[in-house]
């Protein structure tokens, strides 16, 4: 099991927000949207299901922040298309 944790503008796995395992990050687009733009899993992690974990915590992120996502990112934007419980945050 990963921990996820909160960084600046991101969400990441590992000791160091500035050398992750994996990370989702975002921008804040106006006064109610977070814009993902990029998520990464490295082989040390890849096929445990990181990505669609760090997605997960995007997308709980947005619900207590009270914003919606613009995923940029291909892979967001697959997960959260696939998810419809994730729907309620889409831009």
């Amino acid at each position: 099991m990963v921990t996820i944790q909160k960084g600046d503008n991101k969400f990441f796995v590992g000791e160091n927000e500035s050398d992750p395992l994996a990370e989702i990050t975002f921008k804040e687009t106006g006064d109610s949207n977070l814009t993902v733009d990029h998520t990464f899993v490295s082989e040390k992690l890849r096929g445990e299901g990181v990505a669609g974990k760090l997605v997960e915590k995007m997308v709980a992120f947005a619900r207590e922040e009270g914003k919606k996502i613009i995923p940029e990112c291909s892979y967001a934007q697959n997960k959260i298309d696939k998810t419809p419980e994730y729907h309620d945050v889409l831009a």
